[in-house]
């Protein structure tokens, strides 16, 4: 049997919700051999993100290596990427760093800079390390701090964390490509979905150094509760947001510097 034309993808595409149809079609018919498309295209249908059919997603002008049971970044992630830079950092902490996107396009906007990155999960890791090994980067696996050699307690200039911020009974109505296709791990954030990003705040003061601060993603209608904990964590917050990338963050600042 021949593989689907171009046009027959699109239409395909189209029915099933995809809004930029084309431009995935193309990519699909670039990225995959004739006894391959096939496949690709009904994975795509049923609604396997395009970033883990490719084995890479666009983010912040670069392209980083994700994968199936790997979170995709997101564009409105990159405004964790300016706040981190901002700070002009020597030494980064990516927590929850998923692909390590974050920490790659801190490292393109900062050469330099010294790179760490923690996650839970071993498909993550694996994705992050093909990502950060090249910018010399160094990806540990495990829960959180835990996983951190302990030459690093004090010396880190930010923590950047994406943790998971979805409240459990939210998880049901997210789109398909997020509930059925990313890991649980990476979107549920516990009953009110702070869960985690309090387990980022507390243990950060340990790691940064005097004038340390934390950047946390989080969603417009959470924005209070999450600056809330930064400030119960010891740090002085900020809410930033972005229109144009639809992001949401808070900064933290030590009060020891």
């Amino acid at each position: 049997m021949s593989a689907p034309s171009l046009d027959e993808i699109v239409r395909m595409l189209r029915a099933a919700g995809c809004v930029f149809a084309e431009i995935e079609a193309r990519l699909l018919v670039d990225a995959f051999g004739v006894n391959a498309l096939e496949t690709a295209v009904a994975q795509r249908v049923d609604g396997m993100p395009l970033e883990q059919l490719l084995g890479w997603a666009e983010f912040a002008g670069l392209r980083v290596s994700v994968a199936p049971g790997v979170f995709v970044p997101r564009r409105r992630t990159e405004l964790l990427v300016h706040a981190a830079v901002d700070a002009e950092p020597s030494v980064v902490l990516d927590i929850c760093c998923g692909s390590g996107a974050v920490a790659a396009a801190i490292a393109h906007e900062r050469p330099g800079v010294a790179l760490h990155a923690s996650d839970i999960a071993p498909a993550a890791v694996r994705c992050a390390r093909r990502n950060l090994e090249p910018v010399d980067g160094h990806v540990y696996e495990g829960d959180m701090y835990s996983a951190l050699p302990p030459h690093l307690r004090g010396t880190v200039d930010v923590v950047v964390a994406n943790a998971p911020y979805v409240p459990t009974d939210a998880i049901g109505s997210m789109p398909s490509e997020a509930r059925d296709h990313e890991p649980r791990n990476a979107l549920d954030g516990g009953i009110d979905g702070l869960d985690l990003q309090r387990r980022v705040a507390d243990g950060a003061r340990e790691w940064l150094a005097p004038a340390g601060r934390i950047v946390v993603e989080t969603s417009v209608r959470q924005a209070q509760d999450t600056a809330a904990l930064v400030e119960a964590a010891g740090f002085d917050a900020e809410i930033v947001r972005s229109e144009e990338l639809d992001g949401t963050a808070v900064v933290g600042r030590s009060r020891r510097g």
